[in-house]
Order: structure tokens, then sequence, then C-alpha cells
């Protein structure tokens, strides 16, 4: 049996994306800033799938700006922020500690730029108050960046709330939205959110394509120079089948939302519990505000690496984090933030569904895992010291 349980590394690209890309690459293939009939044709195109993302995210189209991808869709949402407060005078930015490193390390670029970057500590269910960034604005703080669905351990977050503490202070309010597009509901009206970042492969659309919600009052800074695409925020000629694509796994993945979500929360929730029984196992995250196909647990006494790699031979696809840092030998960040020690974030596990997935599938992995924890451990001098009281349990 082969599954896939890494869809928060990325997706299959959808039978409706691929339909919408296919005639892109010979048909509608002219430069949509070109004034012929095959450019204003591609340039219609274009046109409509910006219209759909609006339509999605319950934005205006000229709100909607097409990137190469998340990373870059949250690179340009906070040098935009950073950039208007500078000339504010305000050179102050809020954050969380287990952002994704799009956002991370772009803040640490602006540390040496000379802004001041406060990061919210994570509560142990995973979950970011409103209460805590309400409490760390400043007179002088310009944005505050939280991400919407965590990539690791999938907890949703109380956008809405926060949303509404900075507008009320007049704080720019920006959320990278790359895991939870297309899984939960976004509504950036309702949400208050200024600046969004979303990216197709995360929703079965097609790698290289992402989206920047800005607000109409928000001007974005523009990074890549070139020519005047994107009304002139974002150079270089767009990638028309990518984007079609991209628009339309977005649409479905909208309109199947509700009923994917009902099929996805009972797998989750049998794989939460077969995986916490074995003993000395814990759920990374609150076990109910998370994403619908999102299980992250840790092993004690395991590693990560040697657990992926005996779950590939029996077929099973799964990661031990963010495949962004997949070469690191560093435990993840993000379960650092949530205060598991080294030694216990090292034995890490992230399963993610999609509809795709068959309940089959779910009995296979809690029939193999089980073992495959047992096998590791047994080979380990660390369980051994474990179970002999040389040293103390974490779990």
């Amino acid at each position: 049996m082969k599954i896939y349980a890494d869809n928060a590394a990325t997706t299959r690209v959808s039978d409706t994306a691929l339909a919408a890309m296919t005639p892109c690459f010979q048909e509608f293939y002219g430069n949509p800033s070109s004034l012929h009939t095959p450019g204003q044709l591609a340039a219609e195109k274009l046109a409509a799938a910006r219209a759909i993302f609006a339509r999605n995210l319950h934005a205006d189209p000229g709100e909607i700006t097409f990137t190469s991808g998340g990373s870059e869709a949250d690179n340009q949402a906070l040098r935009t922020a950073a950039a208007l407060g500078e000339k504010r005078g305000k050179r102050h930015i809020i954050s969380t500690k287990f952002e994704h490193h799009a956002v991370l390390h772009t803040l640490q670029a602006l540390e040496r730029e000379g802004f001041e970057v406060t990061l919210l500590d994570i509560p142990p269910d995973g979950v970011v108050t409103a209460e805590q960034v309400r409490s760390a604005i400043r007179p002088d703080t310009c944005l505050v960046s939280v991400m919407f669905a965590n990539n690791e351990i999938g907890t949703v977050q109380p956008i809405a709330e926060i949303g509404a503490v900075c507008r009320q202070a007049g704080v720019l309010f920006h959320t990278d939205a790359v895991q939870a597009a297309g899984h939960v509901p976004i509504d950036v009206e309702e949400l208050q959110v200024d600046l969004l970042s979303l990216s197709a492969h995360k929703f079965h659309g097609p790698k290289g394509v992402g989206v920047l919600y800005a607000r109409r009052s928000v001007p974005l800074t523009t990074l890549i120079h070139g020519g005047a695409q994107e009304r002139g925020k974002r150079g270089g000629t767009e990638d028309i089948p990518g984007i079609c694509g991209a628009a339309a796994a977005f649409d479905e993945a909208c309109a199947t939302m509700e009923q994917n979500a009902a099929y996805l929360t009972p797998l989750r929730d049998r794989l939460i519990a077969g995986l916490t029984a074995i003993p000395h196992t814990v759920l990374n995250g609150d076990p109910v505000r998370r994403l619908p196909g999102n299980v992250n647990v840790c092993f004690e006494g395991i590693e990560g690496e040697s657990l992926l790699l005996l779950l590939d031979e029996k077929g099973i696809a799964a990661s031990s984090g963010s495949a962004c840092t997949s070469g690191s030998l560093d435990p993840s960040h993000v379960l650092l933030a949530l205060g598991r020690p080294h030694e216990v974030a090292h034995g890490s596990l992230r399963l993610s569904l999609s509809h795709e997935n068959r309940p089959e599938e779910i009995d296979y992995i809690l029939e193999v895992l089980p073992g495959i924890v047992s096998y590791l451990r047994d080979m380990s001098p660390v369980w051994d010291e474990l179970e002999t009281g040389l040293r103390p349990h974490l779990i």
C-alpha cells in the first residue's frame, strides 16, 4: 500500500487544476501585457483567476497580487508594512515564535535594518491569544504578523480576535494563511486582515504560484522590479497556466471545504487516538482547534528521521516537521516554542491528510506505526536508560 500523508508539505495537483492549466500552454499562450488578441485572451484568463481568488476571500480583485509562492508573499507583506511604519517613525513589529521561516527570517533581516521585533511566546495548546497581542502593542508598533494555522502542529489561531485588536490600535495586521487557505473559511473583511499570504500547492494547485492580498489602503512595496505587471507591484510576465490552475484549485477547495472537513476530522481524530495510545507519546497542539487533516505527535526515545525512513519502507510518506527545514538536524523551532524539550522534539511525526486519503489507509498506519516505534526504541540506548530509570521520562 502506498500512502501519501504529507499534504502539509505539498499536495497532488487536482484534476480540476490540471484541466484549467492545460489550454493555457498552447491555446491561451499570449503575454497578458500585449495588446494583440492572443495577449488579450491571456489577460482575460488572468483577470478571471484574480476574480476567483477575490470572491473566495471576500476581497476586491484589485487587492489580489500574484507572486511566486507563499514565501515571496510573506516577504512582500512584511517589507510593505515595515516601509509604511518607517515613514511614520514606527519601527516595532510583533510576531510569534512559531511562524514559518519565510516570516522569521524576514523579521531577522528587518532587525538588522534597525527594526525591533517582539516574538510572542506560544501557549502549551499552540494557540496564541488576542490578549497576548494587545499586551505587546506599543505606540511605535507598525505591524502584527500571526500565522492563520501553524504549518507543523496545525493549530488554528484566533485571527478575527487578533484582527479586531490590531484595527482598534491602528496597527497593520498580516497573516500567513498558507496552511489555512482552502481548508478553513477566510473572509478578509470579517477577519479585519490588512495583508494575507497563500500558496497554491497547499490546496492541490501547482507549485510556484502564490497570492498576496493587500487592502486597498495598503500600497505594496515592490520587491521584484521590472515591467508594469501586477499594477507595477511585482515585475515579471505572469504565469498564466499556473495562475489559472491555482484559481481553479482554490475555487474547488473552497466549494468542498465543509464536506472535506467533515470527512477528514474523524480520520484525524482516529489517528490521534491511536497514536497517543502508544506509551510515552504526546500530541502537539490543541486536539480540536487544529486543521482537519493535521496530526503531530512526539514519541519519546526515538529519532524522527529514522521513523520517517522506516515508514517510507512501509509505503507511508510523512514528515517530522516543515518540509522547508527537512535537511536540518536541529529539532523543530515550532516544537521548541511549544515547550517540548530538545530530546522529545527530535522524535516528532507529522501526518497531514487530504480528502484523497481513505479510512483503510488510517487502519494501515495504525497497524504498522506502533511496531516501528517499538523497534526503534529497542535499538535506542536512550530508551534503555529511560526504562531502567537512569534518566526520567519526559512524556
